[in-house]
């Protein structure tokens, strides 16, 4: 679902780049892609609670596996006012046009990366060596490119040129979508051996 809104949201947004812009510049007020991102992303979030709420009732007696469903269901509802906070377009924001609806942005995408990050290491200790190992080197590729698409936000208000910013937050957010579809894979195979206890 997230895939396809981005690759729909790029096509029909004339004269964006997915290399050197953000995914959140297709939902910025003003953006022709707009209209068609907010629901699209209503519906995302759905699905994305409904597998938190999914992990949640299978790990019954696994603490870990519970506090990650747990996470994944706060992602999904904070997801929810992320049509409330939308970030403007650069030529706004270098201009001075910024709004409380940015800084909301921001602090948006702070808490759910956080969720993510969290979520995912929690995970790690849910499962056998195997999957920890995946979790692990899924968190270092998160750190990394979550670290270069930081250095060059910054840019985004000044309107400056960002060249790579857009893929280094699609690899994240391709990271992201890469755990869930191993983690829906793991839980699915869970009857095939136990699944081990949290400590």
């Amino acid at each position: 679902m997230y895939v396809a809104m981005n690759i729909v949201s790029a096509m029909l947004y004339d004269g964006y780049s997915s290399a050197s812009q953000t995914i959140s510049e297709l939902s910025a007020i003003g953006a022709p892609t707009r209209s068609l991102w907010v629901p699209m992303g209503f519906v995302y979030t759905i699905l994305v609670t409904a597998f938190g709420w999914g992990i949640w009732r299978s790990a019954v007696n696994h603490r870990f596996l519970r506090i990650t469903g747990g996470l994944l269901i706060l992602f999904g509802v904070i997801g929810l006012g992320w049509p409330f906070a939308p970030m403007h377009q650069r030529d706004a924001l270098a201009a001075g046009g910024g709004t409380l609806t940015d800084t909301i942005h921001i602090a948006f995408s702070i808490v759910t990366v956080l969720l993510m990050l969290l979520a995912i290491g929690f995970s790690a200790a849910a499962f056998g060596k195997r999957f920890r190992i995946y979790a692990i080197v899924t968190l270092v590729v998160l750190l990394v490119f979550g670290t270069l698409t930081g250095l060059d936000a910054p840019k985004i208000d000044a309107n400056l040129p960002t060249p790579w910013i857009g893929v280094w937050e699609r690899i994240n957010v391709g990271v992201f979508m890469l755990w869930v579809v191993v983690m829906a894979i793991v839980l699915l195979q869970a009857k095939e051996y136990e699944v081990p206890k949290a400590l």
